[in-house]
């Protein structure tokens, strides 16, 4: 068979489909990844096959400018409303749609390659077509060429709950016209390549989801889910040899991510008062920032380490405890090795309602930016450290996610959806 995946120009969108697009040519099918050009260093990083199509977006210059943030207060709708009491009601979820989601995120990243990915899908024919969540251009070239389509989900199904929530809210209002904002928009796009609108371009025929039942929040999607085992993957990477001797002491991994350096101005914790309160903890503490973070912090205490990039998923086997910013992806990689955690969460998509999970399932434990204080800091990671409980959980959460079905399990599944 042949699977094209499909993404925008995204890296973190895209580098937790690495596992399963090399699953898949393992087992001896052609892999293709689409984007805009500015992922096609990432993608040949991986070793999978490069398809460029289309311009590149603005998200960032617009981020960059003011304008509007995606999960930010500027943006107008914060979707992890869809996953909590009350839900929000349809004049709320209309506006979010109309003036906010699609002229400022959704269409700004599909519409300058929905075209050539369209003449890609027609020109090389792919059997199936796995696309992240809001890259809509690779469910409408997909059906443009008549192959099955997937999502391959990178956290919490909230757009599928934000679409699911709007159309109970239509009919619940039925009589009343209104416009469908998602709706008119795909449908313009499509319609200029020959396909008509179904709800499969907005949720595809199924998706994939590698979060481990016990994170899981319940959300209303009405759609079809495909589970699969997370599987780190951080990018080329080469392991230092410090990382490869066992630490002497419990060694303490902080990462926050790339999203809020590269995309939305910093971090929304002082990192210093992080490392300030954990100086006196019998410790190392391994911060991975980029060089101008490490500037900024000057000189750090004694039992800090500072490094631009170390892959995680040879880190997180060498901690004791770890500290994150809430992000699927990071969490998982440490929850894939028993690792409990303290979360500190950006205001970005769903990294709360994940911090939050993750505390309830007993793996670690959440503190909001404002209340990450030094003292408050080293009393959650002290608690990390000596408390059983938190270690039985983390290793719990492995479990859970070792039994998962492999990708290279999945993709058996997938060949016949």
């Amino acid at each position: 068979m042949r699977i094209l995946f499909a993404t925008i120009s995204e890296r973190t969108h895209f580098i937790g489909a690495v596992p399963l697009a090399w699953a898949f040519r393992a087992a001896g099918h052609e892999v293709l990844v689409a984007s805009q050009p500015e992922l096609g260093p990432v993608v040949r990083a991986t070793g999978l096959p490069f398809a460029q199509v289309g311009k590149d977006h603005l998200l960032a210059q617009i981020i960059a400018l003011g304008k509007r943030t995606p999960g930010g207060e500027d943006f107008g709708f914060d979707i992890m409303r869809v996953a909590q009491e009350p839900e929000p009601e349809l004049e709320v979820l209309h506006s979010a749609y109309r003036d906010s989601y699609i002229p400022w995120w959704w269409r700004l990243v599909n519409d300058p390659m929905t075209d050539d990915l369209v003449d890609l899908c027609r020109t090389w024919r792919p059997d199936l077509v796995v696309w992240e969540p809001i890259t809509y251009a690779g469910a409408i070239a997909a059906e443009a060429c008549g192959a099955r389509h997937v999502r391959h989900l990178w956290s919490l199904d909230l757009f599928a709950a934000m679409r699911h929530l709007f159309l109970t809210r239509v009919e619940e209002r039925a009589g009343e016209e209104w416009d469908d904002p998602l709706r008119a928009w795909l449908e313009h796009r499509a319609a200029r390549h020959g396909v008509d609108f179904s709800e499969a371009l907005v949720t595809g025929h199924a998706g994939i989801d590698y979060l481990p039942p016990s994170l899981d929040v319940p959300l209303s999607t009405g759609t079809s889910r495909l589970h699969m085992r997370y599987v780190p993957y951080n990018g080329r990477a080469v392991v230092p040899a410090w990382l490869r001797t066992p630490p002497e002491r419990p060694r303490i991994g902080l990462s926050l991510g790339t999203t809020a350096t590269q995309r939305m101005g910093g971090y929304t914790v002082d990192v210093s008062a992080v490392l300030e309160g954990l100086a006196d903890l019998d410790a190392e503490v391994v911060a991975t920032l980029p060089a101008t973070e490490r500037e900024r912090l000057g000189t750090v205490p004694p039992n800090t380490r500072l490094v631009d990039y170390v892959p995680l998923h040879a880190l997180a086997p060498t901690c004791a405890a770890m500290i994150t910013h809430g992000g699927t992806g990071t969490v998982l990689s440490g929850l894939a090795h028993g690792v409990p955690q303290i979360t500190i969460p950006h205001q970005m998509y769903d990294e709360i309602l994940v911090a939050s999970a993750l505390e309830g399932a007993g793996g670690g434990i959440a503190l909001s930016p404002e209340h990450a204080s030094p003292g408050n800091v080293r009393e959650a990671v002290g608690a990390l450290l000596t408390e059983e409980n938190y270690a039985k959980a983390g290793a719990r959460l492995r479990d859970e996610i070792t039994r998962m079905p492999s990708p290279a399990e999945l993709t058996r599944t997938l060949v016949d959806v």
